[in-house]
């Protein structure tokens, strides 16, 4: 069961560029500022710039839905016809995210 979608991850190819874009879209400044990352937290929503998604695949934002169970979603999800993209992983303090595909090819994200 999902709890709705409370991450949205853009890849960017310019992360200073990106980083001044957001903020200026947001209003606020970063709670996560890395070579690797900048995330933000606007409402219940975080807002997460990723230098590397290209290179992972991603070709546009991506939706992360927050669930509770991960694996089960993501098992279920593939029994719905979906295709995995990226693997269960734990990306920091024990956020667990992962991708797939819908039969259209557009990217469902996953995060726990």
């Amino acid at each position: 069961m999902t709890e709705g979608i409370r991450t949205v991850i853009y890849p960017v190819r310019d992360l200073r560029a990106a980083k001044a874009l957001f903020g200026a879209l947001l209003g606020t400044e970063p709670v996560m500022d890395e070579p690797y990352y900048v995330g933000y937290a606007t409402g219940n929503q975080h807002i997460g710039l990723d230098p590397s998604g290209h290179s992972q695949g991603l070709t546009g934002p991506v939706c992360y839905w927050q669930v509770s169970d991960i694996n089960a979603e993501l098992q279920r999800l593939l029994g719905a016809g979906a295709s995995e993209q990226n693997p269960v992983k734990d990306v920091g303090g024990g956020k667990l995210i992962a991708t797939v595909t819908d039969p259209d090819g557009n990217v469902i994200g996953l995060m726990q």
